[in-house]
């Protein structure tokens, strides 16, 4: 008897990606969940995160945490502290985890929030 023909898959073997790449790719998933959110913002985002937007992404970064950190005054928000490091961390390694790590904390309580809310 033999056995039927199956497709050939690959073994599960650990992922042969650095810890930067992995570090990488999740804050990349985080931004394409932040853009299914705000469609809105959707062609923005896409854009600072393009390598063409390399040189305008840090100074629009630190313009962004700079007025984060100026929220108490009526024409910055809080927002843009968040907004302005996950740009930034697009460029800077180190921050990648612990801003993705934020941004998987910050949906997570905004959902439970609203389930709070709706229910």
């Amino acid at each position: 008897m033999t056995k039927p023909h199956t497709p050939d898959r690959p073994k599960a073997s650990p992922s042969r990606a650095t810890p930067h790449e992995r570090r990488h790719a999740r804050l990349m998933r985080q931004f394409d969940k932040l853009r299914r959110m705000l469609p809105w913002l959707d062609g923005w985002i896409r854009h600072l995160q393009s390598d063409r937007a390399a040189l305008i992404r840090l100074p629009v970064a630190l313009l962004l945490t700079f007025g984060g950190l100026l929220w108490f005054l009526p024409v910055f928000g809080l927002w843009m502290l968040p907004a302005g490091l996950m740009l930034l961390a697009i460029d800077i390694p180190t921050l990648q985890h612990p801003v993705s790590v934020w941004f998987i904390r910050a949906r997570r309580w905004w959902a439970r929030q609203r389930r709070a809310r709706w229910w």
